[in-house]
């Protein structure tokens, strides 16, 4: 059974939410969602990661199937140790990825074994 109060949210509800892991451990939080507007479909989240204040953090974009909605403690958790996304292909806030380019999606697909 699907619980109704987190199975349709607004985006900015989301955003600014944090990210953990299956242990717990804190690796970021969302800032934002990519929509591919032909599909109508959420591709990906954009997590943040590292800096402070918003400064020297990494961003990541993660496929949305590989996040999932924690209603219950106001989080979202992607199943991936912190070793692993500090080695994720990551951009910074000046420089975002062309995610309309299909080897892009192809490479984060692989990354986070979500093909």
């Amino acid at each position: 059974m699907t619980n109704t109060s987190t199975q349709f949210l607004s985006a900015s509800t989301l955003t600014g939410d944090k990210v953990k892991n299956l242990d717990n451990e804190a690796l970021g939080e969302l800032k934002d969602i990519m929509i591919d507007t032909l599909s109508g479909e959420v591709s990906y989240g954009v997590l943040s990661y590292g800096g402070v204040l918003g400064i020297g953090d990494k961003l990541f974009a993660v496929p949305w199937d590989a996040l999932t909605v924690d209603g219950e403690n106001k989080c979202l958790i992607l199943n991936v140790n912190k070793d692993r996304l500090e080695n994720a292909p990551g951009f910074d806030k000046d420089h975002w990825p062309d995610f309309a380019d299909p080897g892009f999606e192809d490479r984060v697909r692989q990354y986070y074994s979500q093909l």
